[in-house]
């Protein structure tokens, strides 16, 4: 299990997992009485930047050189990030009274995994941070009508029912969870 103590701690999972824990906790603290699908989406967004951060070790060429294969290492570190984060939101909002849907919640986890391992076999893995704040920052302004592009853009924010942003959310997630798991973090 000693590979697994130098992967993590060569991924900053430690910090990482703080820092989740407390933007976590932060906001919701912050927003506990106006808990709802906004603040679930933000959340799980930082959430993700913060852990998104460790997806690439600091010396890429050890990565593409070592004995095991680093795909399933790579695939499980985004689907723990992911997992964790879905987790860590849906204990958080039991602390209070509204409670926002379980799909929801799994939904937006997934698609912002996914979307954190685009950014990271994109731009490297200490800017995988970038795409799931990016596209949270722009879902809220987009216009609420009943239009397919409005249901895609703003998939995030969508009821559980949305068909258009399952598959938004489906699509990032298998998208980024494949590329990421098959090329790792850009140097």
């Amino acid at each position: 299990m000693r590979w697994a103590i130098l992967y993590a701690r060569s991924r900053q999972l430690p910090a990482a997992f703080a820092a989740l824990l407390v933007a976590t906790f932060g906001l919701w603290f912050l927003g506990r009485d106006s808990w709802g699908t906004l603040l679930v989406v933000l959340t799980l967004a930082a959430g993700i930047a913060v852990a998104a951060i460790g997806l690439s070790g600091q010396d890429p060429d050890l990565d593409r050189t070592a004995a095991r294969p680093w795909p399933v290492r790579r695939f499980a570190h985004l689907t723990l990030i992911g997992v964790a984060t879905g987790a860590l939101v849906l204990g958080v909002q039991h602390l209070g009274t509204p409670i926002v849907d379980l799909s929801i919640i799994v939904r937006d986890a997934a698609g912002l995994a996914g979307l954190a391992g685009l950014a990271a076999t994109a731009a490297g893995g200490q800017f995988g941070w970038t795409l799931p704040l990016a596209w949270c920052a722009i879902a809220p302004f987009v216009p609420d009508d009943d239009s397919t592009g409005a249901r895609i853009t703003a998939w995030m924010l969508q009821p559980p029912a949305t068909t258009a942003a399952t598959w938004t959310a489906a699509v990032l997630a298998l998208t980024g969870a494949a590329t990421y798991a098959a090329w790792g973090g850009r140097r």
